[in-house]
């Protein structure tokens, strides 16, 4: 089964309580909120406001920036959006890459080996808080002395925990211990510090699977493929409608149609290309933004008997 969720952030209660009744009543897996301290909405908020008008969608994070989120706070933050939603709730987390974020709380964003190794420390630590473990640890990646959640426990047994990332070892653990690997094709961080270089290739996905297979050896049931749509066009010129994102990118056109990361073309090539995706890749999970909502929605029946 496909499965389609929408990653969102509020601007006004009204819009984003009625976004959230929209999406969970045309069959969308999950709204799930960006996390950017300093540039949106808390994502725990909106979500448990979400939550209120809503009964079955899952809810979470799209992703948490793991070097500048403390576990016990998120640990905290997850388990009571379970409590509110009555079993609901997601963890998402990355590694982050907005240097602003860093200075916002008053460091300097650290190199990637040092990225890499906060978010894997904060990854475990927060799945042993939720799990009802006491954690206490003293690293260069994180410090936490006899963190738990006393008196509050979340309403799942365990909470899925999506790892967002392109990265080598954090794909590879990832394989090992993550219930959904959130596959973002995301390369170096440009000067902006928000875009980035795409690693969207086939043969770069084919690399970055390679990392995920490894790391799930042994595994019983591996973890879930999920895609993070960029563009959501529903045309019958894909190749006109790609154009932009192709030069953006630098791909072509062709390259650019072939991955997971954009859905454009007419309904039936994009159902097609869903399929293709879960034959070649096995991405059988996928995050569109809210203006993908409307045209994608239509064909949410066809992709979900793929």
């Amino acid at each position: 089964m496909v499965i389609f969720s929408v990653q969102a952030r509020p601007t006004d209660a009204a819009s984003w309580l009625d976004l959230a009744r929209r999406v969970e009543a045309a069959g969308y897996d999950a709204l799930l909120a960006s996390d950017h301290p300093g540039y949106g909405a808390s994502p725990f908020v909106s979500l448990a406001a979400a939550a209120a008008v809503t009964s079955t969608l899952g809810l979470g994070s799209y992703v948490s920036n793991a070097g500048v989120r403390e576990p016990i706070l998120l640990a905290t933050d997850v388990a009571t959006l379970d409590v509110v939603s009555g079993g609901r709730a997601r963890v998402g987390l990355g590694a982050g890459h907005t240097p602003a974020e860093w200075r916002a709380v008053g460091r300097e964003r650290p190199d990637v080996a040092a990225r890499v190794g906060r978010c894997v420390a904060v990854a475990e630590a927060v799945r042993d808080l939720l799990a009802g473990g006491e954690v206490t640890v003293d690293t260069p990646e994180l410090v936490a002395h006899a963190a738990r959640l006393g008196g509050l426990r979340p309403v799942q047994d365990r909470v899925p925990l999506t790892m967002g990332t392109a990265n080598s070892a954090l794909l590879r653990w990832a394989g090992a211990h993550a219930d959904v690997v959130g596959l973002t094709g995301f390369g170096r961080t440009l000067a902006d510090g928000h875009a980035h270089d795409v690693r969207w290739r086939a043969d770069q996905l084919d690399a970055q699977l390679a990392h995920v297979a490894a790391g799930a050896a042994g595994r019983a049931e591996p973890p879930a493929l999920e895609a993070l749509v960029q563009q959501v066009t529903v045309t019958d010129d894909a190749e006109a409608a790609a154009a932009e994102t192709a030069a953006d990118t630098g791909l072509t056109v062709a390259e650019l149609l072939a991955t997971p990361f954009v859905l454009i073309g007419t309904a039936e090539e994009i159902v097609a290309a869903v399929a293709a995706h879960r034959h070649r890749w096995g991405v059988t999970r996928f995050v569109v933004r809210a203006d993908a909502v409307a045209p994608l929605t239509p064909l949410l029946p066809r992709l979900a008997a793929l």
